[in-house]
């Protein structure tokens, strides 16, 4: 009757990481619960901030990855991993406070799907933003200003991508519509494993090296993620 789970740092989950590929490999229904899972850990610098550990526990077969945006999707992500019984999951939480998201039931029902369209145009999207956790917010500001200027954009929030690959194919189209326009991934983490989801002439606004010591807000910035350098990306992309 009892449901394992462990918490800690994201950065410390290298320490552990034999048990957690044992805990898959055996089928085991534990939670790992992880926080601080970016940059935005701040001050403590890039020993402590998680920059390829989400996309390495990622590559782990079997284990389910959830990188919630709000309470709304870490509640359906807690669910889903005090649900199953037959793989352990992982809920990599963020430091910083992240605003509320607000969906319709319909879009609560489509987060357990891993990904879903949190933010819709009128017609065809001319461009489609993929973001995970922390970076929702962002993409949500920048897709208001986009739309604000007269481009239909879509925003998608990620929360499992490993989950999202299993839906039917139907399913995913609806979201990511095939060649509806580009593409572009906002992720606070290393960028492979996003191309598979925007394509060879998408943008992925990444993190390919170690972070920084200074205050979150200061870190977030000095690496592009700020709504201007969004929608110097996604204005370079729409051409």
């Amino acid at each position: 009757g009892f449901i394992p789970y462990g918490g800690t740092f994201l950065t410390f989950s290298d320490y552990a990481r034999n048990a957690v590929r044992m805990a898959a490999l055996m089928k085991s229904g534990a939670v790992f619960v992880y926080t601080h899972d970016s940059i935005g850990l701040g001050e403590d610098g890039p020993t402590h901030q998680s920059v390829e550990h989400a996309q390495s526990l990622r590559l782990i077969p079997g284990l389910a990855v959830w990188r919630p945006c709000d309470t709304v999707e870490t509640a359906v992500a807690w669910r889903s991993g005090i649900e199953r019984n037959d793989m352990p999951t992982a809920l990599l939480l963020s430091r910083q406070n992240l605003p509320q998201q607000p969906r319709t039931p319909q879009q609560v029902c489509d987060v357990a799907r891993g990904g879903y369209v949190l933010v819709d145009c009128d017609g065809e999207p001319e461009l489609t933003i993929i973001a995970t956790g922390s970076e929702v917010g962002l993409a949500v500001d920048a897709c208001a200003r986009l739309t604000a200027d007269g481009r239909r954009v879509r925003v998608v929030s990620m929360p499992n991508s490993k989950q999202f690959a299993e839906q039917d194919q139907a399913y995913q189209d609806s979201v990511l519509v095939p060649g509806a326009g580009a593409r572009m991934a906002i992720e606070a983490g290393v960028s492979d494993g996003w191309w598979r989801w925007v394509g060879p002439r998408g943008r992925i606004l990444g993190i390919d090296r170690y972070g920084e010591s200074a205050p979150a807000k200061d870190v977030f910035e000095y690496f592009g993620f700020t709504v201007e350098n969004t929608l110097k990306l996604a204005r370079e992309l729409l051409g």
